[in-house]
């Protein structure tokens, strides 16, 4: 069994070499080209497998990436990296002028995803004869439904858009996983439990606690390190105190049981916002946020990699091909009206950018916090067919919707300067 050293190795030399591969003959974003140069990878292993099967070429590679929890790897330990590396960049002035819309989409929004792709889901099974219950539906929808900070952040970095649009699409991307999480993690119960056992009201409360709770976590541990960043001039000190938050937030939040996305992004906000203000000078701000844009590069490329390659073990079957397919232009309804209501409900209050609804729609990709929902979910006769229908959708957004957008962009915000 090869060790963590060699597992790490490996993954360091395939995210540089299929970058190379991807910078002198795909020429399309990073993120997207590891994506496809995995997706491709694990295609041609699959293929030489079921062609000569004697050779064990599959069981070799499966075996070594089955060593590496992507649910644990993501959830407990990358993505809260990534959210902080994306929070502190975060212009806080101009998120708070656009905090209600942010809000709307990252909670009401999330909301209305989840139950219009969840009812879908359930009738396409029925359709095409998989009895899916109707919980495990709702399961599906809401793990589906946030739209991936990493995948958003990552656009946002090469398609040019209006300030107050890429503020929206910003803010809501680092709010709305948190919130699907604990969507996530209330239906799932409920699932496991046969409906039972969880009541509405106990619903709602474990939401508010996730929720609120995280929020107020981060702002605790944040305003520490704020205070501690604010005593010294010492850019290897702070860049360590910046780290030890990520960590210190992210674990304090699952022990106390609240929300750690949101805790780690409400927590990067204040660092953020304050530190570059009254805690930080020019040189640790250089360094400081240097080393979180770094950080942010290398685990986003590690994760698209992954990604690719995950298609391997994660028990993608062609069975559900059709239902599949299907559920990519349910998913982009349930976006449509998971944008157009609350956009709807503010226009009397808000004023947007023209042509925000078609962007944030065609915008909304969703990545590895999806599957990563996915593959917690234990196994079952459901477990296939949701890994299935959420790699379809992944892989269509990701691939088909991150390439395209900026077409999108140019066709429909007469005020944005999309580079070729």
């Amino acid at each position: 069994m090869a060790s963590l050293f060699d597992l790490f190795a490996v993954l360091v030399v395939l995210v540089a070499g299929f970058g190379w591969l991807n910078l002198v003959y795909l020429h399309v974003p990073s993120n997207i080209g590891l994506l496809l140069v995995g997706v491709l990878a694990s295609v041609i292993l699959l293929t030489l497998n079921a062609a000569f099967p004697a050779l064990g070429l599959l069981s070799d590679v499966s075996n070594t990436l089955q060593q590496i929890d992507f649910y644990d790897v993501l959830m407990h330990g990358v993505l809260g990296f990534l959210l902080f590396a994306g929070a502190i960049h975060v212009d806080w002035p101009r998120l708070r002028k656009r905090l209600w819309p942010v809000a709307m989409l990252a909670t009401v929004g999330v909301v209305i995803s989840t139950f219009i792709v969840g009812f879908g889901f359930w009738g396409l099974g029925r359709l095409f004869g998989f009895d899916i219950g109707l919980t495990w539906a709702l399961v599906f929808g809401a793990l589906i439904s946030p739209t991936d900070p990493v995948a958003v952040l990552g656009l946002l970095k090469s398609a040019r858009v209006p300030q107050l649009l890429e503020t929206e699409m910003a803010g809501e991307s680092l709010l709305n996983d948190g919130v699907g999480v604990v969507l996530f993690t209330i239906l799932l119960a409920l699932a496991l439990s046969g409906g039972e056992n969880l009541s509405i009201p106990a619903a709602a409360g474990m939401f508010l606690a996730e929720a609120f709770g995280g929020a107020v976590i981060g702002l605790a541990t944040g305003y520490v390190a704020f205070l501690a960043m604010r005593t010294i001039d010492e850019y290897v000190v702070e860049v360590f105190i910046s780290l030890a938050l990520v960590t210190a937030t992210f674990a304090l939040a699952d022990w106390l049981h609240t929300s750690g996305p949101i805790a780690v992004v409400t927590a990067g906000l204040l660092i953020g916002e304050r530190g570059p203000a009254f805690a930080m000078s020019e040189t640790t701000q250089r360094y400081l946020f240097g080393f979180w844009e770094l950080i942010d590069g290398i685990l986003n490329s590690v994760l698209f990699l992954l990604i690719g390659l995950e298609l391997i073990v994660v028990g993608v079957e062609l069975r559900f091909g059709w239902i599949a397919l299907s559920v990519i232009p349910l998913v982009i309804v349930a976006r449509v009206f998971a944008i157009a209501v609350p956009f709807g409900i503010l226009s009397f209050y808000v004023r947007f950018i023209k042509g925000s609804i078609p962007v944030l729609v065609w915008g909304g990709l969703r990545g590895g916090i999806s599957i990563a929902l996915a593959l917690s979910i234990p196994y079952g006769d459901e477990r296939p067919i949701i890994l299935t229908a959420t790699y379809a959708v992944v892989l269509f957004t990701v691939i088909v919707q991150g390439l395209t957008i900026k077409e999108v962009i140019r066709l429909t915000v007469p005020s944005a300067r999309v580079p070729p």
